[in-house]
């Protein structure tokens, strides 16, 4: 009897032990994250704040179940904002100063949030619209992220069954962009569900070209929009597809709630989403001042809403200023990841405001600044670029300068504006001297694109716009397209230019040169010749370069040492007057 009386005790002391571990396991587990960015959408672009048109039941929903941020600021364009995101600081302290040719680049010495998550164990995905930098080390494979599914430019020309890349390998995708995008995100989601993932999905709209499916589109083709303060500016045609963008994007955002509830992890994964700039056109935001490009309140202030299951109090709006910068101080406290920022953040850690904790944050002040012009922000003042103070709890509007009866908050506030040039935008660097990579040890792949490359002749872009163009107009054997730069990793590369040519053009060779040494070289005998496409779905004429479909020209593998190099493209024999139009130079290492 004893005996057993003794298996009975060790039986049931073994099976609390295992589910005492199975409990601390349950504990220790960390939270996931979904980060969700748009591009271009207003604070006014969702029913959440008043739109009296666009119904954005998910994000609402999210909004019922979590926090919103009412007063949360992002920078009043797409690169820097994304920079600010990823590091915690200012982006021109990270050499952000621009949003194509180089300037969208972040600093090699600053250190990603996904850099902090992938050490802590988690995987790290990015989906959509990167726009800090293409080749390595600046590619997000190189910055942080396992998987990244997307683009590296600062916008895409199609929407369509896009183009894209899958870890520096060009891709052909089939549906609607934002869609894609969001399957690729989901398929991750559900890959990683029993291990902790930083998802990232960086959607592509409402930025133009103005694209959306007539499923989206149709509820908005006869509507009466509303009025406000810039309505007589407004480009009708591209609200309404904005708001259709604006109510795909919902629903995209409804599908990833629905897969982390289906995989049962919804209640351990905080969920973020937000927008990086004020809208792109002069639509309806609650009259305030400002669009994208803009420092004033219009131009900065984003949507924000935070959900993370029963771990923060659902359906509280907190008024308490915050920012982008903010993002990756606050969700490493939260999830108790270490951050591996070797520079001091700019940002504040709002996880016990967010908890609520009771805790305010400090007193303090935000910073937007875009070419020349800066604006700064406390919990209740704005100080606009022209210096002028308004009081933004009275005057969403910025109508009213009140410098005369706040004449001490308006002397701290100049103050704060001047120390905050001399220490922070003497940073800006005169001239980007920065090296341009041409490839790398520790990835194979590096793409070229016409975006970053120069040009001599008579060879013009497609478009003034550099992000996702093409060269043109390739007429004489004294032309040239190069890209100057650095070879990071000798060794042998299978380079494949994207190129069309029309029939009469063919036999035109195409030769590729380390300045003025033949490297390799190919004739062109097949015409491949298709027509610009992109403007059958556009809703409004695009400011951006139409795209086409590109044949690939394989050369014979090239040798290259490390060290500063042009790689210089020339054509040769040319046909019929005109070369190629040329999109993309890959190299791929085969050594």
């Amino acid at each position: 009897m004893n005996r057993i009386k003794i298996i009975c005790f060790s039986f049931f002391f073994l099976l609390v032990i295992i589910s005492c571990q199975e409990q601390k396991t349950i504990i220790t587990i960390k939270p996931n994250i979904v980060i969700i960015l748009a591009d271009d959408q207003g604070w006014g672009d969702l029913s959440l704040n008043g739109n009296p048109l666009v119904s954005s039941p998910n994000i609402d929903k999210l909004a019922t179940q979590g926090v919103v941020l009412d007063n949360f600021y992002v920078n009043p364009v797409c690169s820097p904002t994304r920079a600010e995101l990823l590091t915690g600081r200012y982006h021109v302290r990270g050499g952000v100063y621009s949003t194509s040719e180089g300037g969208e680049r972040l600093d090699l010495e600053e250190n990603t949030i996904a850099e902090a998550f992938q050490t802590a164990g988690y995987k790290t995905g990015a989906f959509g619209k990167w726009h800090n930098g293409m080749q390595p080390p600046y590619h997000p494979n190189a910055r942080g992220f396992d998987e990244f599914y997307g683009y590296c430019s600062g916008h895409w020309g199609s929407y369509v069954d896009a183009v894209l890349e899958n870890n520096g390998k060009i891709i052909q995708t089939k549906g609607y962009l934002t869609d894609v995008l969001t399957n690729s995100a989901i398929d991750f989601i559900s890959e990683n569900s029993e291990n902790p993932f930083l998802a990232y999905l960086p959607l592509n709209t409402p930025h133009s070209p103005m694209q959306v499916p007539d499923k989206w589109f149709d509820k908005f083709k006869d509507v009466t929009l509303p009025k406000h303060r810039y309505s007589e500016k407004e480009d009708i045609e591209k609200t309404k597809a904005a708001y259709a963008m604006a109510e795909n994007i919902d629903w995209n955002v409804g599908r990833v709630m629905h897969a982390l509830d289906s995989l049962g992890i919804s209640e351990n994964t905080i969920i973020i989403y937000f927008s990086d700039n004020g809208p792109n056109g002069s639509r309806w935001n609650s009259n305030m001042k400002g669009q994208k490009g803009d420092t004033d309140e219009g131009g900065v202030r984003s949507p924000f809403v935070i959900k993370w299951g029963d771990k923060i109090s659902g359906g509280k709006k907190i008024e308490t200023i915050a920012h982008a910068i903010d993002l990756y101080p606050t969700l490493t406290a939260l999830t108790e990841v270490p951050p591996k920022n070797k520079l001091p953040f700019d940002g504040t850690n709002l996880a016990t405001l967010l908890l609520d904790k009771k805790e305010k944050t400090e007193e303090r002040i935000l910073y937007s600044y875009w070419r020349e012009n800066l604006s700064l922000r406390n919990q209740q003042f704005r100080l606009d670029k022209d210096n002028q103070l308004f009081d933004m709890q009275k005057d969403l509007a910025q109508e009213q300068d009140v410098s005369d009866d706040f004449p001490e908050i308006y002397q701290q506030l100049i103050a704060a504006k001047s120390k905050w040039e001399k220490e922070v935008l003497s940073e800006l660097p005169k001239v980007d001297e920065r090296s341009f990579p041409i490839t790398h040890p520790d990835f194979s792949i590096t793409q070229l694109p016409a975006r970053d490359a120069k040009v001599d002749g008579e060879i013009i872009r497609s478009n003034r716009w550099p992000n996702c163009s093409f060269y043109t107009n390739w007429k004489n054997e004294k032309d040239k397209i190069y890209w100057k730069g650095e070879v990071l990793a000798a060794g042998e590369y299978q380079p494949v230019i994207y190129y069309t040519c029309a029939k009469e053009n063919i036999g035109v060779t195409i030769n590729l040169f380390d300045t003025n040494k033949l490297l390799t070289r190919s004739k062109i005998e097949k015409a491949f010749n298709p027509p610009l496409r992109g403007m059958e779905y556009d809703r409004i004429e695009r400011e951006e370069s139409y795209v086409k479909d590109w044949n690939q020209l394989i050369l014979n593998p090239i040798s290259l040492s490390e060290g500063s190099i042009e790689l210089r493209l020339t054509a040769s024999d040319i046909q019929g007057g005109q070369a190629i139009d040329f999109r993309l130079m890959t190299l791929e290492r085969v050594n």
